[in-house]
């Protein structure tokens, strides 16, 4: 149910001072120390933050996809470092427990990492399997009452943190395909789960992506999502569909940024006696910019309320990923741009989110991948 339009603003206005009064400040420091304070962390689990997709009788906000894009709007205003903190928690982590979890993994898990006492994390990617999930290896045999699981998990965001993972797994190495992964709420502190080092990546230091390895895990029978083997593709993609609107906003939100840090600098600094956004063709960078960012922006509430009102928005979620992650590339290239030799500068801080940005267009499925999934879903409605 959708929150009453006074609590919808309060809730917006407290995330944007809480963006602007605690997370701009340090957004230097996250960077070059590579972590989040302990202290912003336990200010995100206060404010709720952890939960806002996870439903109200399991101790979340159960906000709509509308009100999550808007939340996503506002925290995106800073390094997007922070919002990965929360981001496999409200995402891909815990959606699966959220469609497909048995009545009892709902009640054990979901007032856990609503309240983010317990950090999920998403083991889908493999070093030979991403965006396609029903090409994956690694394999969860059962034997009585457990599961052996095998393979190697790649690129797991929050993988060092995870008090445990959503993981897809193949059931029945037999099936080749998408019928034979299911998928899994696994605790981390199974004996032959082990968490490599986190990755030194191009951008977003303070968010963390590592390689989970299971040598011979024995995990519970009952840690099965659901009743049924064979239903982690399923699972899979309805997560990511899902997980591509919360990204598009998140890209929105950056780019909203983007484009204040660069009218203001614009606006500031001078060249032959005057602001260089007298400049017009400074001007046509500004305006690009604007004009792209204010596209993407609804194309997400647009597909966010479609989804809302239960319609099918397989299409329509890889549109705004597509459009919304390129056009945040673009919008940050232009703001090193207009910034000149300052925007090379790591002092303003353009540079890092010409970095950071460069991630939205390769996870939760690359651009690629949503033209391929856009094509065939046209070509299939006329089949």
């Amino acid at each position: 149910m959708a929150l009453d339009a006074e609590t919808r603003e309060q809730l917006i206005s407290s995330v944007r001072r809480f963006v602007d009064e605690r997370l701009r400040p340090i957004e230097d420091k996250v960077s070059e120390s590579d972590k989040v304070p302990d202290e912003i962390v336990e200010e995100m689990k206060e404010l709720g933050l952890f939960g806002i997709s996870v439903p109200v009788e399991y101790g979340g906000l159960g906000l709509t996809m509308e009100e999550e894009c808007l939340l996503m709007f506002e925290l995106g205003r800073t390094s997007p470092a922070f919002r990965s903190v929360i981001g496999t928690n409200v995402g891909i982590g815990s959606q699966g427990i959220v469609m497909h979890g048995r009545q009892d993994q709902k009640e054990y898990w979901l007032p856990k990492i609503a309240s983010g006492e317990v950090i999920v994390s998403f083991a889908l990617t493999e070093p030979e399997a991403g965006s396609d999930a029903a090409s994956l290896k690694a394999t969860a045999i059962r034997d009585g009452d457990h599961y052996i699981v095998n393979g190697t998990k790649r690129y797991i965001t929050n993988a060092n943190k995870a008090h445990a993972f959503t993981l897809l797994a193949r059931t029945d190495p037999k099936t080749p395909g998408a019928k034979g992964v299911s998928a899994f709420i696994v605790p981390r502190d199974i004996p032959g789960i082990h968490v490599g080092k986190p990755e030194k990546k191009m951008g977003q230091q303070g968010a963390h992506i590592c390689d989970v390895i299971f040598e011979d895990a024995r995990i519970p029978a009952d840690c099965l999502l659901g009743d049924t083997e064979g239903r982690g593709f399923v699972t899979a993609m309805q997560v990511l569909e899902r997980g591509r609107l919360h990204i598009s906003a998140v890209c929105i939100g950056v780019a909203d940024r983007l484009v204040e840090d660069s009218v203001k600098y614009a606006a500031e600094r001078k060249q032959f006696g005057a602001p260089i956004g007298n400049l017009q063709l400074v001007q046509a960078m500004l305006a690009d910019s604007k004009m792209e960012a204010y596209a993407g922006r609804c194309m997400v509430l647009d597909a966010a309320r479609r989804r809302d009102a239960g319609e099918d928005v397989a299409t329509e979620s890889s549109c705004c990923k597509l459009f919304c992650s390129e056009a945040v590339g673009r919008i940050a290239d232009r703001a090193v741009q207009v910034h000149g030799g300052a925007g090379y500068v790591a002092d303003y801080g353009i540079e890092r989110f010409y970095r950071d940005v460069r991630i939205f267009r390769i996870y939760e499925g690359t651009s690629q991948v949503q033209q391929v999934i856009i094509a065939r879903n046209l070509l299939k409605a006329v089949s």
